[in-house]
């Protein structure tokens, strides 16, 4: 009896890192003033690739009350979206994916910033928390999880009073990578199908890269988002995103300081040829100095332009509306 007792403790522990970090409660949404908040589950049920490989303990970052302002998130193991609705909504939305490096997540100084300013100009931003990479999951993960979300937000958009012709990504660093590959892999299948939401175009209307890592290939290939996408064989090509980039491509800004020492300005360069040479719809900005990872940027520096010069080029291509 002693011995099965053992055995039968063994097996708990064995099993309890799969199952035990989905039943989780989520952390409290991050809140936004002026804005209600939604918590979508990109996912009907575990996520594709679970139970293998993950994080073995619960979702970490932010502080205790849950309010991760000032802060970064890692061990995702339930992916979402949080929706903040503007009180005069527009109908335009934006996911917003922070940086990190694919081993946390940007949520206090990228992504929560970001989306108060967006819900001050009426647009709704919804925040993603994606899988990491760095956490265990598969290279994959993230760009799964991040096309899960554009198809959601399509599927939702009546009831969430969206424009589904208006639904733009916005992302910082490896962030920016991620929101990259969305907007021009979007024909891709990352994972099979799971409900009708998956029927729809994942395709962004429209995206903004901030100081992004786009390419994985030498001599790029020193980021700490190459290193942890690494790991799948073919990631330098499957995950460059100037090596995607076709007619279909999201119309697209960028904003990157020439002096960034960890993503260099030669990536968002490399990014508008590509999208030049195919086309495409695209406003580049190179701001003298800034380094990396400035979010909204300081006020009085440089890179605080981008914001405005973003909804400029936004409301140009009519995805925001002239009074935002």
């Amino acid at each position: 009896m002693n011995m099965l007792r053992g055995i039968g403790c063994v097996l708990l522990a064995w099993l309890l890192p799969a199952s035990f970090v989905f039943a989780q409660a989520l952390p409290a949404a991050p809140r936004l003033d002026g804005a209600s908040a939604q918590t979508v589950l990109l996912w009907p049920g575990q996520p594709p690739g679970s139970p293998g490989p993950g994080p073995s303990g619960p979702e970490q970052g932010g502080d205790s009350d849950g309010d991760v302002l000032g802060g970064a998130v890692f061990n995702v193991t339930r992916p979402r979206m949080v929706v903040y609705r503007p009180v005069r909504a527009n109908g335009t939305a934006v996911l917003l994916i922070g940086g990190g490096g694919y081993v946390r997540i940007g949520i206090g100084h990228e992504s929560m910033t970001t989306a108060q300013w967006l819900a001050r100009q009426g647009v709704t931003p919804v925040v993603l928390y994606y899988r990491l990479p760095g956490d265990g999951w598969p290279p994959a993960a993230p760009f799964q999880d991040a096309q899960r979300a554009m198809r959601l937000l399509r599927a939702r958009a009546a009831e969430l009073g969206l424009d589904p012709h208006r639904l733009g990504v916005l992302g910082f660093s490896a962030g920016g990578n991620l929101a990259g590959i969305t907007a021009t892999r979007h024909a891709h299948a990352f994972y099979a199908p799971v409900d009708a939401a998956d029927r729809l175009p994942s395709r962004p209307d429209f995206a903004g890269l901030i100081y992004p890592v786009i390419s994985l290939q030498p001599p790029f290939d020193t980021t700490r988002s190459s290193r942890e996408l690494g790991r799948q064989a073919d990631a330098a090509t499957a995950y460059s995103v100037d090596l995607h980039v076709g007619r279909d491509t999201s119309p697209t800004f960028l904003a990157h300081a020439a002096d960034d020492p960890i993503a260099a300005v030669d990536n968002s360069l490399r990014m508008f040829d590509a999208l030049r040479r195919q086309g495409v719809a695209a406003e580049l900005h190179v701001f003298e100095r800034g380094g990396h990872g400035w979010g909204m940027g300081r006020p009085g520096t440089p890179v605080a332009a981008w914001p405005g010069l973003f909804a400029a080029w936004a409301r140009g291509h009519g995805f925001m509306a002239a009074g935002d």
